[in-house]
């Protein structure tokens, strides 16, 4: 018997998969004292890197979307050394980063920003490599 909903239900129901497995990390690693960026190896053996600067571009929090007209770009913060020198961004980096449940990373970047949950299917989708830009954002262009 399975609890559904507050229903009980003598239906055999199985857990439902991610819409796409594709997204599914197999393993995480998140290189804040170096400044490396994150690393991912996806359920598929795909192996992603992201650099912090880039995951600050393609923030996905609703601040970032909306001084963007709704992309997913870097809005320079306050603290950015782009208001005194127009011609000259500082590299920004990570202070920190958390799990979210088991679904995405949450970073606190150099330039004070802190909102942005880089959730997996989101990571995946924004993969820089030129297979997932084929094969994700190309779908989502659709």
């Amino acid at each position: 018997m399975l609890h559904a909903g507050g229903i009980f239900s003598e239906e055999k129901r199985l857990m439902p998969l991610p819409l796409d497995i594709r997204k599914k990390p197999i393993e995480v690693k998140v290189h804040v004292s170096t400044g490396a960026g994150i690393d991912i190896t996806w359920s598929d053996g795909h192996s992603s890197h992201y650099d912090f600067t880039y995951l600050r571009e393609n923030c996905p929090c609703a601040t970032c979307k909306e001084e963007h007209g709704g992309r997913s770009q870097h809005a320079s913060g306050a603290n950015s050394a782009s208001s005194v020198l127009p011609m000259f961004k500082a590299k920004v980096s990570a202070r920190s980063a958390a799990a979210v449940g088991s679904y995405a990373v949450q970073i606190e970047f150099t330039d004070g920003h802190a909102t942005g949950i880089f959730s997996f299917d989101h990571l995946r989708e924004i993969c820089p490599c030129d297979a997932c830009a084929r094969e994700f954002r190309a779908q989502a262009g659709a």
